[in-house]
């Protein structure tokens, strides 16, 4: 895939946004790790619903990228060791629920709110799946602390999907808004 000026731009846009959104937080101590309930959720949806499936991909891939290579961009620090913490999982799930969204969002043709709020409800499902399947999978085989998959949806899914919900909406009817404007810069010329 050849990516335009115009184009990498966005998706380097994008990739800041999602590592600024790692700073807005809010930490919830549980019994294994802390939790953050961050904006990076926000900035994943507007990366699928205004760049489409490809450019999202590539946005969320460079934000991983830059992680893992130990700039600290998640909400944790950085660094390929973050791959063996048990919440890594929801940062891979960024990745796949951006492809999601903005393939579902090029399918539509997008431009109704309920369109877009499937496109993002699909997308924090995928999310929370890869979150809680690598979250138990490190837990229980990488790491050797036990944790059942009914404990890991419990207590580290249930205290964060409602705020994250909440995002789509927000996400939802901001990208209605922005889709437009998006569009005309994104084709318009540029002048010199």
């Amino acid at each position: 895939m050849e990516l335009k000026t115009k184009e990498l731009t966005t998706c380097a846009l994008f990739a800041a946004l999602i590592a600024v959104g790692a700073f807005i937080k809010i930490d919830i101590p549980l019994p294994i790790y802390t939790m953050h309930f961050t904006l990076q959720w926000l900035f994943v949806l507007l990366a699928g619903f205004l760049l489409g499936a490809k450019r999202a991909t590539v946005s969320i891939g460079v934000y991983l990228l830059i992680g893992l290579m130990g700039v600290p961009v998640f909400a944790s620090g950085g660094g390929p060791a973050y791959i063996l913490r048990p919440t890594f999982g929801f940062l891979l799930g960024f990745l796949f629920a951006a492809f999601a969204i903005g393939w579902i969002t090029e399918r539509m043709r997008a431009n109704k709110s309920y369109q877009y709020g499937i496109a993002g409800i699909v997308g924090l499902v995928i999310y929370y799946g890869f979150g809680v399947l690598y979250f138990y999978f490190i837990n229980n085989f990488v790491n050797y602390t036990p944790v059942s998959l009914g404990a890991v949806v419990v207590d580290y899914c249930l205290i964060t999907i409602l705020p994250d919900a909440l995002l789509v909406v927000a996400a939802t009817l901001m990208a209605k808004k922005i889709r437009a404007v998006f569009k005309y810069i994104s084709t318009s010329k540029l002048v010199a």
